[in-house]
């Protein structure tokens, strides 16, 4: 693990950030008290704005009145919301961290008149080592369709499908190319394909239990289970994008335009899909499925 330690200099919010070897990276802000106490101040004002307290207009009654009315967690939060993002981008930035995913932050020490500490995990991209993918690859793909006449009565293979010869490179890449996935990226995965089966299994009217007796499964088999599809499925994209930035892949504004027409009728629904970040992940699903094609091509 490799610490690192960062002041800031306009408020004096210092952090540490912990990489581990897998990727993983924890950072931890140090927020002088005064600088909550702006926050919360801050946070205050614009819950006025909007409050409407008996007895006063809205956004004209007491800021005493209004933090009566606030929850303190909600303020809490909010001011946070407001001191985090900052020093978080710095953070990133001064240690030029190739930023996997948001992290979620927790509330570490709160104490009144006292420093408080905010910690958050995220993780890095893992690097992809493709050593020599093409030969190992396509020439082992092909040595299981050599066919001998005659021998041991063998009929000669069918030609496979398109979608049989994607799944058998599929299925070597991920054999031959191992790459070390940070447990974190993998639970927020995982964590999200739960979230995905319950709103299907409460859209039935089922229940999580009766589901998985009706499967035959326990929390713990599924919870494997969807780790290990996590696992396949980070590891293929990082892959399929890093075979594609190799090849130079590019994919064209026609192309993802192309897509977008394609894949909705609906003009509102076109609409969300031609978004600078919508178009992002356009183009990187082309890019990978592209990047899957040049493999499949060489069978």
């Amino acid at each position: 693990m490799v610490l690192f330690l960062k002041m800031d200099k306009n408020n004096q919010i210092s952090s540490v950030v912990a990489k581990s070897d897998d990727g993983t990276i924890q950072i931890t802000f140090s927020i002088p008290y005064e600088t909550v106490k702006k926050g919360i101040e801050e946070s205050l004002n614009e819950y006025a704005k909007e409050a409407e307290i008996p007895g006063f207009r809205k956004g004209n009654a007491p800021l005493e009145k209004v933090r009566e009315k606030v929850p303190q967690a909600s303020l809490i939060e909010h001011a946070l919301g407001h001191i985090l993002p900052q020093a978080f981008g710095r953070a990133i930035e001064e240690h030029k961290i190739k930023l996997a995913i948001l992290p979620r932050f927790e509330l570490v020490k709160a104490k009144e008149g006292e420093t408080w500490e905010v910690s958050g995990k995220t993780c890095e991209l893992p690097e992809v080592n493709l050593g020599d993918y093409k030969k190992e690859i396509v020439g082992e793909a092909k040595a299981k369709t050599i066919w001998t006449p005659g021998k041991d009565d063998q009929e000669k293979p069918k030609e496979k499908s398109q979608e049989e010869k994607e799944q058998e490179v599929i299925k070597l890449l991920l054999e031959r190319i191992k790459v070390a996935i940070p447990k974190i990226l993998i639970d927020e995965e995982v964590n999200s394909r739960l979230s995905n089966l319950l709103d299907r299994i409460e859209r039935l009217g089922l229940n999580l239990d009766s589901y998985l007796s009706s499967v035959g499964k326990n929390p713990e088999i599924l919870r494997k289970e969807y780790e290990m599809q996590a696992q396949n499925t980070i590891s293929l994209e990082l892959i399929l994008n890093k075979i594609a930035e190799e090849e130079k892949i590019n994919i064209s504004e026609t192309q993802i335009d192309e897509v977008i027409k394609t894949t909705s009728g609906d003009p509102k629904l076109s609409e969300r899909l031609n978004t600078p970040e919508q178009r992002r992940m356009i183009k990187a699903v082309l890019g990978r499925k592209a990047a899957l094609d040049s493999l499949v091509g060489l069978l």
